[in-house]
């Protein structure tokens, strides 16, 4: 109850700091749905540079978080953003690079290859194809990349509030600091529910960007399997 109330006492601040961090993890996965879609495109069809990458990709996921925003401090002070919302944006752009890459790849490389010849043959390009065959075919698990990258760096980002990004990571600094469990569980109650509310929201994005077809058929064999058991 105090918790509760502590919340309802701070809208306004409890607000204010929800929307630096949301605006810290948007910019960060939105780069990187730029970034990152183009790439796993590029290396859906190179098997050795795929694995370079995604390798690459998956040392980066290692770091851990504080670290690797320590890391940013000296190499951004050079330009004068060691601290702030910049290196806290650059770190949750690298994190959202692997699940984003390898979800795009993963789908565009399992896509059945007679589709692709059947579109090579109405005499589509390469990028028609990809375009209006490959990319609708992949949606489904490219948006799971991106809401997988979502929930993550929803987490992390609160770790940024130690090199000064905002947002609601400074509710629990606070709360350590002050011992104040109050600012704490309001921190990450507030932060949990964001992350679940972005799946879902991103979840129903999901199947609006998925072709009726592919809807369509999933229901379908989701009834069979019922009926086989």
């Amino acid at each position: 109850m105090e918790t509760l109330s502590f919340i309802l006492e701070n809208g306004g601040l409890i607000s204010l700091l929800l929307g630096q961090h949301l605006l810290i993890v948007a910019v960060a996965v939105g780069l990187a749905i730029l970034t990152g879609v183009p790439v796993g495109i590029a290396i859906s069809q190179h098997p050795r540079t795929r694995r370079w990458v995604l390798a690459f990709a998956a040392v980066l996921m290692t770091i851990p978080s504080a670290a690797l925003f320590g890391l940013m401090i000296p190499v951004l002070s050079l330009i004068g953003y060691g601290i702030g919302v910049v290196p806290a944006v650059i770190a949750l752009f690298l994190y959202s690079q692997l699940p984003i890459i390898r979800n795009t790849t993963t789908a565009i490389s399992n896509i059945d290859p007679a589709l692709r010849e059947a579109a090579i043959g109405m005499g589509m390009s390469t990028w028609q194809r990809l375009r209006k065959v490959e990319l609708p075919i992949a949606v489904p698990l490219i948006m799971a990349g991106v809401r997988m990258a979502t929930v993550i760096n929803i987490g992390i980002a609160a770790i940024a509030a130690y090199i000064g990004a905002g947002g609601l990571g400074s509710l629990i600094i606070r709360g350590i600091a002050q011992s104040d469990t109050r600012q704490l569980l309001a921190g990450a109650i507030v932060i949990s529910v964001i992350a679940i509310a972005a799946d879902y929201a991103l979840y129903a994005l999901q199947r609006l960007l998925t072709p009726k077809g592919l809807n369509k058929n999933k229901v379908a064999t989701g009834r069979m399997k019922e009926a086989t058991t």
